[in-house]
């Protein structure tokens, strides 16, 4: 599960048994990565989305591994988890505060 600084939390996986590309276990780089059950509703990754009438309780597959990383970058960067290599791991910067966005 990735925890952004604002709150915001997905989980982003690539392996073979998620909506992903290459959908094969330890790649040095996805280019499509499954997003699934996010805190709240994202527009950015709407288009994807295999319920989209349930925006928190459903599977986002083969999003484009540049939406996820701005999705990450829109919440304030990353305070916790992992992503698959091809993600960009951005940390969350120390007293930013991003309360206003």
């Amino acid at each position: 599960m990735v925890v952004c600084a604002d709150g915001f939390a997905m989980s982003v996986q690539g392996n073979e048994g998620a909506y992903c590309e290459p959908r094969l276990n330890n790649q040095k780089k996805y280019n499509l990565v499954e997003i699934g059950f996010p805190s709240a509703k994202e527009p950015l990754i709407m288009p994807w989305a295999e319920t989209p009438e349930e925006p928190t309780n459903t599977v986002y597959g083969y999003v484009p591994v540049q939406i996820v990383t701005d999705v990450i970058a829109k919440h304030g960067g990353m305070i916790s988890g992992q992503v698959p290599p091809g993600v960009a791991r951005l940390g969350a910067l120390d007293g930013v505060d991003f309360s206003d966005r």
